[in-house]
């Protein structure tokens, strides 16, 4: 029996004010004095790392606090740190979930393509709530026109700069916290999302990314960190494709980008890599999301030796029953989500042990890291967030004593 659960998240936690600000006049061209800004950014992480610490979280992160976004509940969408570090990209003005497509996209000489954003299933389902701003559930303007990237070149890195400084940083920080192990939060190639004018397919550039996205992916693992490789795209992309695809259609799609993925990865050791795979995250119905049953193993596809993955998020925390059919690969383990970001009703420390002892007696208790369903950071308000893991700390004590009588 293992000596007592371990917790974790996702990576992303809630900002300071000063850094949102910081980082919104940047991205508006505003001028900012960058020595100050650097240390202001290496301060956050630093207090970041030890506030996790002191609230019972094992393995830690950074908070993603190198991966700018401009405020703290427009939090806009969570990838878009990477167009800093690709060349091959141009900015042009566009609607910030993307053109709608000239006609109906779901098939294409048999092939697969995924519609805009504003035309999910899911939004499409439910537009009176998701464009109601009273609901809940509102998202941004999705006409609202934003500068966005467009692949007009072929895609290298160029971020280098910027990825050692937030691999420093970390480092930093752990170092002065007393603590051994931190993961960072690094784009999967599938979801890398910009259109594209240069690569003969769709397809082609996803390889392109994945090449270009190796160089995080090495540099990461070179400097003793846990890379965490984020692919909400795994699963959502089911919803973005009109009409609804047949599931093989599906899986045949998917599993190019785990290739993709695992061609990244070659050679890098599966025990230092952790693949968080999860329904898209954004506050709403989620009655388009696809089963876990239907992509379970795509996912234990991945060269990774840990999967996070939603298991609170009341549309799939009854899908732990999955683990009952599926076996865990030897030498893997789970991170389930056992307190959830698309609430803000702080869970009770025996309903996260009671989400973790499902999990532990599934898989043993030796495969099981408790986390959350996704990051916290601009999902739900700082202070909840905070008592959202100190819950799940309670919760993984309380269910590692039940696991020792």
């Amino acid at each position: 029996m293992t000596e007592r659960i371990l917790t974790t998240h996702v990576g992303s936690l809630p900002r300071p004010a000063q850094l949102i600000a910081r980082n919104a006049a940047r991205a508006d061209g505003e001028p900012v004095e960058e020595a100050a800004f650097e240390r202001e950014l290496a301060a956050a992480v630093a207090d970041v790392v030890a506030r996790q610490r002191d609230t019972g979280i094992d393995i830690v992160s950074d908070g993603e606090f190198g991966h700018p976004m401009a405020s703290s509940y427009d939090y806009g969408p969570w990838w878009t740190y990477i167009w800093a570090r690709l060349g091959g990209l141009e900015m042009v003005e566009r609607p910030l979930w993307g053109e709608p497509p000239p006609a109906p996209r779901a098939r294409r000489g048999g092939e697969i393509a995924l519609a805009s954003f504003a035309e999910r299933r899911d939004w499409s389902l439910f537009r009176e709530a998701y464009s109601d701003p009273t609901s809940g559930a509102a998202l941004p303007d999705v006409e609202k026109r934003r500068l966005r990237p467009v692949c007009r070149g072929p895609i290298v890195y160029r971020g280098h700069e910027l990825l050692a400084r937030d691999i420093a940083n970390l480092k930093a920080g752990l170092a002065a916290a007393g603590l051994e192990d931190g993961f960072f939060n690094a784009l999967a190639p599938a979801s890398a999302r910009f259109d594209n004018e240069f690569y003969e397919s769709d397809e082609a550039l996803l390889w392109a990314c994945a090449e270009a996205l190796r160089e995080e992916y090495v540099a990461v693992i070179d400097a003793g960190l846990i890379l965490q490789l984020d692919d909400p795209a795994i699963a959502e992309n089911w919803d973005q494709i009109t009409p609804e695809p047949r599931v093989e259609d599906y899986r045949r799609f998917t599993r190019v980008r785990i290739e993709a993925l695992n061609h990244a990865l070659r050679g890098l050791p599966p025990e230092r890599i952790r693949f968080h795979l999860c329904w898209g995250s954004w506050h709403g119905p989620h009655v388009t999301d696809v089963p876990m049953a239907e992509i379970v193993d795509l996912m234990l596809a991945v060269n990774a030796g840990s999967y996070s993955f939603e298991a609170a998020n009341v549309r799939h925390e009854h899908e732990w029953r999955v683990w009952e059919d599926v076996e865990l690969p030897e030498g893997r383990r789970l991170l389930p989500g056992v307190v959830s970001h698309a609430t803000n009703v702080i869970e009770h420390p025996q309903l996260v042990a009671d989400r973790i002892l499902r999990y532990a007696r599934l898989v043993g208790p030796e495969n099981v890291v408790a986390s959350t369903d996704c990051g916290l950071g601009g999902r739900v308000h700082p202070q909840i967030a905070w008592a959202k893991l100190e819950s799940l700390a309670a919760g993984a004590a309380l269910a590692s004593d039940q696991l020792r009588r």
